[in-house]
């Protein structure tokens, strides 16, 4: 299987037989410091530019040429249209040109696939919380493509949270790595920040007991930001804010996720997504599940946008004979397989 990833700013391939990477590669587009975030259409552009590259070398790696290949995944959606639009239109040509089924991805399932390339444990059933720069979504795997959904953001994703009060705080892009780095440094109890959606009293009759919300948390840090900017703190509390912003969204993330492992009866957790990388979450998640149960994460790598896991999400839709025709195109709002509200 090759699996292509092109939904933001990485540029990868992967090629995979059964659950063993034989070649993978990504390639992340660092011009898009220069603006604080993702540009829409320089990504599409980047993507352009290098996808060739990337499945060459990916095929290097495997020691396979590109007729080896049995199938094509590629990522559908969600994500950027003119980013989604190469890798879609990339994988048509070539699947048409080698005669070969072409499959469909949805982006965040393929995330949920990624620790079990690593781990074999880490199938369903399961909790999962998956955290990236544009979804946050608590899902109840009872199989492969039986999810049931618990709670969703209603506003900012977490990761989407990171960057803008990376902004607030003069941080570069992307601001996930530099607010945990930031924040070892810090002392969170400096600035107490709310915890969204989170308060005592809750029922899981109550609309919002399984979901979140960062807006207001994301104004709170704003406000206090400027205060402290005004007083001409801003370098010395600079550390404190960005711990206690941190220590806000993963107590957040944490507690709702333990919510979810109460409703369901399932201890076991599965965290996917480029913020499941965050090692405050990872801290924070293990201590409260406990000695009773599991949790299963990626790799750093493979918690990112890779191809890898798109490769992996594709071999089990192709088993379940989901192939697409020629009108085969990309949706930014893709809806999520097998999802269940």
């Amino acid at each position: 299987m090759l699996g292509l990833e092109t939904s933001c700013d990485e540029t990868s391939a992967a090629i995979l037989r059964r659950d063993e990477i034989l070649g993978h590669v990504i390639l992340s587009q660092d011009e898009h410091r220069l603006y604080g975030g993702v540009v829409p259409e320089l990504a599409a552009r980047a993507h352009l530019a290098v996808i060739d590259d990337v499945v060459r070398e990916a095929l290097d790696e495997a020691g396979v040429g590109l007729g080896a290949v049995d199938a094509i995944g590629v990522t559908a959606g969600p994500g950027l249209i003119g980013a989604l639009l190469v890798g879609v239109c990339w994988a048509r040509a070539a699947a048409f040109a080698l005669d070969r089924p072409v499959v469909p991805v949805h982006h965040m399932e393929a995330h949920l696939f990624a620790p079990s390339l690593e781990n074999p444990e880490a199938r369903p059933p399961f909790v999962a919380l998956l955290v990236s720069g544009g979804h946050t979504l608590l899902l109840h795997a009872l199989a492969w493509g039986d999810y049931r959904l618990l709670g969703q953001t209603r506003d900012d994703a977490a990761g989407e949270a990171y960057d803008k009060v990376a902004k607030l705080l003069g941080l570069p892009y992307p601001g996930g790595p530099q607010i945990e780095r930031l924040a070892r440094e810090g002392d969170p109890g400096r600035h107490p920040f709310p915890r969204p959606m989170l308060r005592g009293g809750q029922s899981p009759d109550d609309p919002d007991y399984l979901d979140v919300s960062f807006s207001g948390l994301k104004t709170a840090v704003s406000t206090r930001v400027a205060e402290v900017a005004h007083q001409g703190k801003l370098e010395r509390e600079r550390a404190h804010l960005a711990a206690a912003f941190q220590e806000a969204v993963v107590d957040t993330l944490v507690s709702k996720t333990m919510r979810a492992v109460e409703v369901t009866g399932c201890p076991r957790v599965l965290m996917g997504g480029g913020v499941s990388v965050n090692q405050a979450l990872r801290q924070e998640m293990t201590s409260r599940l406990g000695d009773g149960g599991e949790v299963f994460w990626a790799s750093p790598r493979l918690s990112l946008d890779n191809g890898a896991m798109v490769a992996r999400a594709a071999a089990f839709r192709l088993e379940r004979g989901e192939v697409a025709g020629p009108e085969l195109s990309a949706r930014a709002a893709l809806p999520f397989p097998g999802l269940v509200e």
